[in-house]
């Protein structure tokens, strides 16, 4: 159905291509990039895969089964086995179970490969869709907190334990 791959530097275009495409689909929920974001893609990009080879973060972007860059999904300020998750999956792929899979690939891979701990991601109230692919993955509520000026929750998952088995 989809797979994670690791950010390289060939995926600048199609990965402008789909934040272009998916700008005001994404600001109806979180906060919108800025056109500063998109005027200077190409050494914010340059950047991120910096941050990646430093070990500070690892990002992914979310490809379906025709190839076609459906997401991204990203484990960010990576430090002593925990990372903040965050993730946005276009609004052509919406509805289709997209995210939840690819949290679940990504907690997958945060255990495995980036021998990681504990996983923390936030979300705003009004975001019904994010909280479910967070339930679904087996995090929890630990607190309230503001998502880009708005109400919002923080949520936690410890890895190692398949989401529901202790």
């Amino acid at each position: 159905m989809l797979r994670l791959e690791r950010l390289r530097a060939d995926h600048a275009p199609a990965l402008l291509a789909f934040e272009h495409e998916n700008r005001e689909y994404f600001a109806r929920s979180i906060s919108d990039r800025g056109d500063a974001y998109f005027e200077e893609f190409a050494s914010l990009h340059r950047a991120r895969l910096a941050e990646q080879d430093a070990g500070v973060c690892h990002f992914h972007v979310v490809v379906d089964d025709h190839g076609e860059l459906v997401g991204r999904v990203n484990l960010v300020d990576v430090e002593e086995g925990d990372a903040e998750l965050g993730y946005r999956i276009g609004e052509r792929a919406a509805g289709r179970g997209m995210a939840t899979a690819a949290v679940k690939e990504v907690c997958r891979l945060a255990a495995t490969a980036y021998r990681l701990s504990t996983l923390t991601a936030y979300t705003t109230l009004d975001n019904v869709a994010s909280m479910t692919v967070l339930g679904r993955n087996g995090f929890t509520v630990v607190g309230e907190a503001g998502v880009g000026g708005r109400p919002g929750l923080r949520y936690r998952r410890r890895l190692g334990a398949e989401p529901g088995r202790r």
